[in-house]
């Protein structure tokens, strides 16, 4: 899937409503304060990297390992955010480098996890949020049975317990855990159950798992 065509899905009525009902969750739970840089790994086509640069007054940096895509992100970006090229298994930023690290999907796609979850906490100096998809969810059934379908194809799909065991062994404190998504068809029905259904449900498409960081961590 190109960038455009993966990126038009977010002006569909569905695909609206999940990246802000996403963004929204992020933002709630982060917990930005007035001034701090954020960085944004794994940022495709820069939506949610934007969403924040609208959402916070500090720098917002986006990266990501498809230089095609980070073409893009910088052509739909008025200028407000930085993008640039790179690894999220070697990211080239020093230890603390940004008080809030968001990664939204992105380490689904990247088969050393551990590796990519141990860079985004060695940036962070604050605060972080890593966004998974839930293998316990009508999303899962929907979209990512047989390999996965459309932007789903290739993902790697955790429960919410795999997805905190990876943290297990990392410097975090005070990590918390969210889902969204409860019903994906994004229609009044899935709306309402949305905001009727707690985030502390481990049913919903979405993973979110946020923490502070404890201590910066040495380079890897």
């Amino acid at each position: 899937m190109d960038a455009a065509t993966y990126n038009e899905w977010y002006s569909t009525p569905r695909g609206q409503w999940i990246g802000e009902r996403e963004a929204g969750l992020i933002l709630e739970h982060l917990r930005p304060r007035p001034g701090e840089s954020l960085l944004d790994v794994g940022c495709g086509t820069g939506y949610f990297t934007r969403s924040m640069a609208d959402s916070i007054d500090g720098p917002v940096t986006g990266a990501d390992i498809n230089p095609k895509w980070v073409a893009y992100a910088r052509g739909r970006d008025a200028g407000q955010t930085h993008y640039e090229v790179a690894d999220a298994r070697a990211l080239p930023y020093d230890d603390a480098s940004f008080d809030l690290v968001i990664s939204i999907a992105a380490v689904c796609f990247i088969e050393q996890q551990m590796a990519a979850t141990r860079e985004i906490l060695r940036v962070a100096r604050r605060r972080f949020a890593i966004g998974f998809l839930n293998r316990h969810s009508l999303l899962w059934m929907q979209k990512g049975r047989g390999g996965g379908r459309g932007g789903y194809h290739g993902a790697h799909w955790h429960t919410v317990r795999e997805a905190k065991q990876l943290f297990r062994e990392l410097p975090v404190q005070h990590l918390e855990v969210y889902t969204a998504i409860q019903i994906p068809t994004g229609g009044k029905i899935a709306r309402f159950i949305e905001r009727a259904l707690p985030t502390s449900l481990p049913l919903g498409g979405f993973i979110l798992v946020v923490g502070d960081a404890a201590t910066p961590m040495a380079g890897t």
